[in-house]
C-alpha cells in the first residue's frame, strides 16, 4: 500500500498507535484504480468513513501512585477520581480509616503494577477538588470502575450529569451485593431502620423506612420520614427520578451520606440507584 506522510499518521491512528485528541475524529478510506490505500480527514467521492478504534476521548497516562480505592496519581501529578463509584475512607489527617478502604486500595494498587492507563471523560470532567474525573481502563480494555464493583469493594456514586456505563455499574455492585463480597458481608454495611440514624451518620450507609409525605422547595424536593428526618433531591435532577409519588407509602432503601443540623438529618440522594424500592 501506498501512504502519502500524512496517510501515514490516519493509518498509525486507526491502528491504535497513537491517539492525539487534537486530530479530527473522522477518517475516511479510499483505494484508487491501482488498488493504492489512502487516508484522509476530508471526504471524497468513493471514500468511506471509518470508525477509529482507539477514541480521542480516551487518553493514555502513566500512573505515579495509588492515593486511595477510588483515586489514582498520575506521573504529572494530578489526582484522578474514578467515575461512578465510591470507595471506604483510608485513614488520613481529616479522617478515620472506613471497613474495607485498605482492601479497595490494595486491590486497585495490584490492578495498576503495569502503571499505563486510558482515562475516558464524561460531561464534567472536573470536581470541586480539582481532581479529574474518569473511567479508567487497562492497555488490555479491564474497566477498573466496573472491576472494582464486581469485587465488593466499591458501590455505586452516580452524580449527574456524569452518567455513562450507569447501567453496567448498577449490574456489577448487583452481582457483588448478591453474592455477598466484599463490603457486602461486613457488619458495619448493614441496612439500619432510618429511625436508628442519629447512631449511624457517619460515612455511607444504608438505611430502610417508609416516606410519608413529599414537600417541594425552591432547590430541593424532599420525601419525608418523620419530623426530623428526610432524604432531599435537587430539584434539577428530578428528572431522572420517577413520580415521587411512586415512593410514598413503600419501604426503600436509601444509600448515601447523612448531613445533620442540630437534631434534623438528611440524605442528598442524586440519581435512583440509591433510592430503592424493597
Amino acid at each position: 500500500m501506498f501512504f502519502s506522510k500524512k496517510s501515514l499518521f490516519f493509518h498509525c491512528l486507526i491502528f491504535g498507535f497513537l491517539v492525539p485528541s487534537l486530530f479530527a475524529s473522522e477518517v475516511y478510506r479510499s483505494i484508487d484504480a491501482q488498488g493504492r490505500v489512502t487516508y484522509s480527514d476530508k471526504p471524497s467521492v468513493g471514500a468511506r468513513q471509518i470508525e477509529i478504534l482507539n477514541s480521542p476521548s480516551r487518553q493514555l497516562h502513566q500512573v505515579a501512585r495509588v492515593y486511595d480505592g477510588d483515586t489514582v496519581v498520575l506521573e504529572n501529578g494530578k489526582h484522578v477520581r474514578l467515575l461512578g463509584i465510591n470507595t471506604p475512607e483510608i485513614e488520613s489527617h481529616q479522617r478515620a480509616e472506613e471497613p474495607g478502604g485498605v482492601a479497595a486500595k490494595k486491590w486497585l494498587q495490584h490492578q495498576l503494577q503495569k502503571s499505563k492507563v486510558y482515562l475516558e471523560f464524561d460531561q464534567v470532567r472536573q470536581d470541586k477538588y480539582k481532581r479529574s474525573l474518569a473511567h479508567v481502563f487497562l492497555p488490555d480494555g479491564k474497566h477498573l470502575n466496573l472491576a472494582i464493583l464486581e469485587v465488593g469493594l466499591a458501590t455505586v456514586s452516580i452524580i449527574p450529569p456524569n452518567g455513562r456505563y450507569t447501567d453496567q455499574l448498577i449490574q456489577a455492585q448487583q452481582h457483588a451485593e448478591k453474592q455477598k463480597l466484599g463490603i457486602w458481608s461486613m457488619p458495619e454495611y448493614q441496612v439500619w431502620p432510618i429511625s436508628q440514624i442519629p447512631n449511624h451518620n457517619k460515612g455511607w450507609q444504608r438505611f430502610t423506612g417508609t416516606p410519608v409525605s413529599i414537600k417541594k422547595g425552591k432547590k430541593y424536593t424532599r420525601l419525608i420520614f418523620s419530623d426530623k428526618i428526610d432524604i432531599r433531591i435537587a430539584n434539577t435532577n428530578l428528572n431522572l427520578f420517577p413520580a415521587l409519588t411512586t415512593y410514598l407509602g413503600k419501604t426503600l432503601e436509601i444509600r448515601g451520606w447523612v448531613a445533620r443540623n442540630k437534631d434534623h438529618y438528611t440524605l442528598l440522594i442524586q440519581h435512583p440507584s440509591a433510592l430503592i424500592i424493597r
